[in-house]
């Protein structure tokens, strides 16, 4: 049995503020960043690594009765053994880590946690406190860089084995992956690239986990799931289109997709699928039969929410293993378009396209899909983003609809325009 102590106070601080503030001290870093509501964990030091949470047994003290908030970032296909690039092999395989310090907020305000394997000392929660409440306003920072091309013919042939194998009958649709090198004009850390995520345009989940010298960040746009209680909500999300540049021609753009075929069929078998882990897993089981619009700074998607009670015996983790990855991200079949991954695609993926989130000491929590993301080292980088590939994918088309995902995981190297 693994005990923790957990001393949680309101505090009228600016979260990401006393972040910026608290994090030099600090080389591990956790980030989950709701942009659309105060859902937000950041997480410094780590009091504790666990493989499991099922022996934990949670000493809550102080004002605020919170449980302690575990970070796990998991990668996309953890059994791959084709190497990861320099920067994600840096990183541990950990599952549940519990940091030193959690700033929280949500709806009821800001809150400072203090996680110890003994009770927790008066004098941290003091100094943290304090250092949080002198916070200065952060500033957003350009930060120059240049991204690297990759090979067009070489993605047109990848697209092509994709296609192949659609053709063959092995998979229905497969979601390559594009990554591009980035090579920055001075040096950058992780909360510059922090800031302008948050701060910046970019919509979704900011995710950040830093370990040592490196880091992998972005912002999502996909949930993969959340549960409070018994209630479960996930999200499938699955054809794209340009944001467009006017609000008549993002509406133009995004009548086009609801009535593209290829589109809605690519849409069609992540939602068959979360339905299907659902009905396995829940009852009271919600997914609408028709898609809506998912609007975001640089793209669309359709989007189709689910809901659902989770059965007794389930847990979160077990829901995140069953749907993580679904068709949107690895394609369908999942274990036989994954398999196709590892052969075409020249790289191991990393967190990349992984269920990053968090999880409480009572087991509520969410998990997202890490899209829109990159890895770096404070001088260097590769950013990620993928796509869908269904007959009659066009690899061009595909290529250029890469480009456009990729841009919101550039905009943290946007500073202010003031």
């Amino acid at each position: 049995m693994t005990r923790v102590y957990s001393y949680t106070k309101p505090i009228e601080a600016d979260m990401v503020d006393a972040f910026c503030v608290l994090q030099k001290g600090f080389t591990d870093q956790f980030v989950y960043y709701r942009k659309d509501r105060p859902v937000r964990f950041m997480g410094l030091g780590r009091c504790i690594a666990l493989p499991s949470l099922a022996d934990v047994e949670c000493d809550l003290e102080g004002p605020a009765a919170q449980q302690p908030v575990f970070f796990s970032f998991n990668r996309f296909d953890a059994e791959n053994p084709s190497p990861t690039d320099e920067l994600f092999e840096a990183f541990p395989r950990l599952r549940f880590m519990l940091p030193e310090i959690v700033l929280i907020e949500t709806e009821e305000g800001v809150h400072l946690q203090v996680n110890s394997l003994g009770p927790v000392y008066a004098g941290r929660i003091e100094r943290f406190e304090r250092q949080a409440l002198s916070a200065p306003k952060r500033r957003r920072e350009t930060i120059p860089y240049r991204v690297e091309p990759d090979s067009r013919e070489a993605w047109r042939e990848a697209v092509g084995a994709g296609l192949a194998a659609i053709e063959q009958g092995r998979v229905d649709k497969v979601v390559l992956s594009r990554r591009q090198k980035l090579v920055a004009d001075r040096l950058f850390s992780s909360k510059d690239l922090l800031v302008n995520l948050i701060d910046g345009e970019a919509r979704g989940t900011v995710l950040l986990y830093r370990y040592a010298d490196v880091f992998f960040c972005g912002c999502t746009p996909e949930l993969l799931v959340r549960k409070r209680g018994a209630e479960v909500e996930s999200m499938c999300l699955a054809g794209t289109c340009p944001a467009g540049a006017t609000e008549q021609e993002r509406a133009h753009l995004a009548d086009a997709l609801m009535g593209d075929q290829k589109n809605r069929a690519e849409h069609d078998y992540v939602v068959r699928f979360i339905r299907e882990v659902f009905r396995r897993t829940c009852y009271d089981v919600d997914v609408p039969a028709n898609p809506g619009i998912l609007p975001l700074t640089h793209v669309q998607h359709l989007f189709t929410p689910a809901r659902a009670r989770m059965l007794e015996g389930v847990d979160l983790w077990t829901m995140m293993g069953d749907l993580h990855p679904t068709p949107a991200v690895a394609g369908t079949p999942v274990g036989e378009a994954q398999m196709l991954i590892r052969r075409i695609e020249e790289y191991n993926r990393g967190f990349f396209a992984g269920a990053c989130g968090y999880v409480d000491g009572a087991g509520d929590g969410e998990f997202s899909v890490a899209l829109r993301t990159g890895v770096f080292d404070g001088e260097i980088g590769w950013v990620y983003a993928g796509c869908g590939i269904v007959a009659g994918s066009d690899a061009d088309d595909e290529y250029d609809e890469i480009g456009m995902k990729l841009k919101t995981v550039l905009s943290a190297f946007e500073g202010s325009q003031a």
